[in-house]
């Protein structure tokens, strides 16, 4: 295997610091939530004010803060609204108690039925991060499949998150359509100067996996328990992963839709185009 020289190798790090500060703009809003979550449950010396409630008026005050400084356009902010609709809606349902997939143990003013309004805040997170890296990576796609099967697709797959407490689970089926579609696709992505390329399917992992880490997290501070963890804290099962898994696709394709995102391969380098 040829050395690398110096040259080569600073080239190397000045490309995987830039990647880094860039993945760290893109979960700007994602971090500051996590962040809060982490300080408050620490330190929480408000007691006028539901903890619950400080966090929901900080994400609105963090949101006018990204927009008034243009850190944020204005199609990522409506990605965050309609990403804060659909998950209100699912919260109402998944937190009701009939389901009881999950439970908010804090008090809250600002709040519909079981469900703290924070809470649309942190699937926002998840679309914000996706609007943003698309921007300041440049993505690009080679064989990325036809909209309107991705617009099926992830109609089941937020139709299942309501409909396996029912009838059959059809995650691993949803999976699998994910698989056979998205099989060829490679996404391109521009740190400085060159479009690197890696399987779209395993990059909608590697997100996956880092918001299953936040998600523990998140549980640990007390923001919302499975109810395994009504007794005492134990980590999120890997298991969960095939739920934010779909979870990013579902994400992914509304970003490209909500915000008008191109999924052709025009920017990538025409040697690339075929791989």
């Amino acid at each position: 295997m040829a050395k690398l020289t110096s040259q080569q190798l600073a080239a190397a790090v000045k490309e995987l610091w830039w990647f880094g500060l860039k993945q760290a703009y893109a979960c700007v809003f994602g971090g500051f939530l996590l962040l809060v979550m982490i300080v408050t449950h620490y330190w929480y010396p408000i007691e006028s004010l539901h903890r619950y409630d400080f966090i929901f008026l900080a994400a609105i005050a963090f949101q006018i803060f990204l927009l008034a400084f243009k850190l944020e356009t204005a199609r990522e902010a409506l990605v965050i609204v309609v990403f804060h609709l659909l998950a209100t809606v699912m919260e109402l349902f998944k937190t009701s108690d009939a389901i009881g997939s999950w439970q908010y143990p804090e008090a809250y003013v600002f709040g519909i039925g079981n469900v703290p309004l924070f809470t649309g805040f942190m699937y926002s997170a998840v679309g914000s991060y996706i609007a943003r890296v698309w921007r300041i990576f440049d993505f690009q796609y080679t064989r990325y499949p036809k909209r309107n099967l991705t617009v099926i697709l992830v109609a089941g797959i937020y139709l299942n998150f309501f409909t396996h407490h029912f009838i059959w689970d059809m995650r691993w089926l949803l999976l699998g359509a994910t698989c056979g579609l998205f099989l060829h696709t490679r996404i391109y992505f521009k740190v400085i100067h060159e479009h690197r390329h890696m399987p779209l399917l395993l990059g909608w992992f590697l997100v996956a996996l880092f918001i299953w880490f936040a998600e523990n997290i998140a549980t640990f501070t007390n923001i919302w328990l499975y109810p395994n963890q009504s007794d005492s804290w134990r980590m999120v099962p890997l298991a969960k992963l095939s739920s934010w898994y779909l979870l990013m696709l579902l994400s992914f394709v509304l970003v490209s839709l909500v915000a008008r995102k191109n999924t052709a391969a025009d920017g990538v380098p025409a040697l690339e185009r075929g791989v």
